[in-house]
Formats: C-alpha cells, structure tokens, sequence
C-alpha cells in the first residue's frame, strides 16, 4: 500500500481512491482489477462498511478491465453493504467492464448509473 498518499492504495497495475460525500463513500479503482490487485478494491470496501459508511458507489469510468475475481469483490461487497442497510452503486462503466457484467449476469443484482453524479443523485 502506498502510504505517502492518504485515500489510495497501489500495486503496479491498479490504484485505489476513496473519499466520503455525504452519506457515500466514494471508490475509484484505477487500472486493472484482477487476481493480483483484488485486495487493493476488497480492503476499502470492508473499511467502509465496518465504519457505517454502508453506501458504496463505485467510480467504475477509471477500471480498465475487470476479471472474474474482480467481480467477486464487488459482489461480496454488496452482500456486506445490504446486510448493513446500504448497497453498492456502479458508475461509469466501461464498455470493456460493463461486457463482463452483462456475460455473467452480474448487472441486474447492481444499481448501475451512467456516471459518477447520477450515482450521487447530482
């Protein structure tokens, strides 16, 4: 984990960044979210619900690529968020991203927006 910046993780391929906005916190990942970079995405997750910040909405319009350990995370995210009173919001997905979504299904059990404001009701 790259210390020196407060809100962001890295190992080589991807970058975490996370803010809170009122009742959401905010995730960014940024680069390639697969087997080696899936605990950079996983451990801000949990922080934030273990924290109360229940609301996840992820900034997907940085993710480059997405596997299927990727998707896990994502989904173990949201059964955590739901079983505290909150959820996971897809923003911005990529073509490349969103294909794996619609192959495996895995869209329907998200709210998927179009963009990062829609997410946040902006």
């Amino acid at each position: 984990m790259d210390r020196g910046t407060v809100g962001s993780a890295n190992r080589g391929r991807l970058q975490v960044e996370t803010r809170t906005e009122e009742d959401s916190e905010i995730v960014t990942p940024v680069g390639e979210l697969d087997h080696h970079t899936a605990d950079l995405l996983r451990e801000p997750l949990e922080s934030a619900v273990e924290q109360g910040r229940a609301r996840l909405v992820i900034d997907c319009s940085r993710l480059e690529f997405c596997d299927s350990t990727g998707l896990n995370v994502l989904l173990g995210a949201r059964l955590k968020a739901e079983a505290a009173g909150g959820g996971v919001h897809l923003a911005g997905m990529r073509p490349v991203v969103a294909r794996v979504f619609e192959i495996t299904g895995a869209e329907v059990v998200f709210t998927v927006h179009d963009s990062l404001d829609a997410a946040l009701g902006k």
